[in-house]
Order: C-alpha cells, then structure tokens, then sequence
C-alpha cells in the first residue's frame, strides 16, 4: 500500500504530556492527557482507555451466526457479530475463540485474522481485531458471563449484508467487520 504521510505531516504531530485518570470503570479508564502540537499549542484531551477488543464473524456456507443482546448505550437490543474484550494478557485470536466459544457454542475449526484498526481514535486508544471462523462445531452450550443475556441465530449472509445500519443492526465496528470481510472474500460473493 502506498505511505500516505510525508515529512511535511511531522508539523500535524502532538507531544504527550502529563496522563491524569479522572476516572477508573470497568470497561475503561477516562484520562486526561495534556499535549502540545508541534507549533506549540497546548490543551488538556480526554482518552477512554480501553482494553483490545475481538469480532470474530462465524461463517456457514451461506449463513452467519450472529447474536442478539441488549447495548445500554441506546437502550435497544442491537444483532451482531459475537465479540468482546480481550483479557489482560490474553492475546486477541484466544479472545477471539473464546468469544466465539462463549457466545454461540461452537468453536473455529478454522480462524483468519481480517484486520485490525482503532475503533475511533479521537477518543479511544485500543484496537478491535476482526476473524473469521470457518469450519465450526458446535459444543452444544453457552457460557456466557454473569451479566451477559445473548440470543444466537443464524442469519443468511443476504440478510446481514442488508441488515448492516438499520435499526436492528446499528453497532458500526459491525459494518467495519462487514468491509474486512467483503475485502477478503473479494469477487466469491454473490451479492
């Protein structure tokens, strides 16, 4: 691919200064960081520190499994591709499996690793990475976490394509996951 950034970029860079956490959850830290462009201004910006996520797309012939849950964001019930965080020192295609595990029942005969980009670098520091799971068999059982309620279907790969974006499908890394996967298989599709 070509390099898109050239010397003349260097003057776009920050330099990070003091790091503060304002605030500790479960799922990320809120920090306050204070950098200084190359120019000289300087100003205080907030970064959700997050941990890795994985989205594994469990592929059939001509169906995707998927799962159905609630997002507290906006309070709706959203389908998607099985995923979730990777856990501290657990690297992201065993997180992926064990997403894959835990969400569906099945497990990846077969794991291809699609990609990996910031899910919104302004406010988030971490990566999601994306697999596909082929060749899937099924363990017959869930486990899922504590305060985890998940409905897996099965989904033709038409209706998902149509699906990505609407009401019943609005999570966007979904659609992301959608464009590695459509990159991957290429001109094999028949959409």
């Amino acid at each position: 691919m070509k390099n898109y950034f050239t010397q003349d970029d260097e003057k776009l860079k920050w330099t990070e200064g003091e790091v503060k956490t304002i605030l500790h959850t479960v799922v990320c830290d809120i920090t306050s960081h204070h950098n200084t462009s190359a120019s000289g201004v300087s100003g205080d910006y907030i970064i959700m520190d997050a941990p890795e996520w994985a989205i594994v797309i469990p592929e059939k012939e001509e169906t995707f499994l998927m799962v159905k849950q609630w997002r507290h964001g906006i309070k709706a019930l959203s389908v998607e591709f099985p995923g979730g965080v990777v856990d501290k020192g657990e690297e992201p295609e065993a997180a992926a499996r064990r997403e894959l595990e835990e969400e569906t029942g099945c497990k990846a005969g077969k794991l291809i690793k699609l990609g990996e980009l910031s899910p919104n670098p302004a406010l988030f520091n971490n990566h999601v990475h994306i697999y596909l799971a082929q060749n899937l068999e099924p363990t017959g059982k869930q486990h899922l976490d504590e305060d985890e309620f998940i409905n897996c279907m099965e989904l033709s790969k038409k209706e998902v394509f149509e699906g990505i974006g609407t009401e019943q499908f609005p999570h966007a890394i979904m659609s992301t996951a959608m464009m590695f996967y459509l990159r991957y298989k290429n001109s094999e599709l028949k959409l």
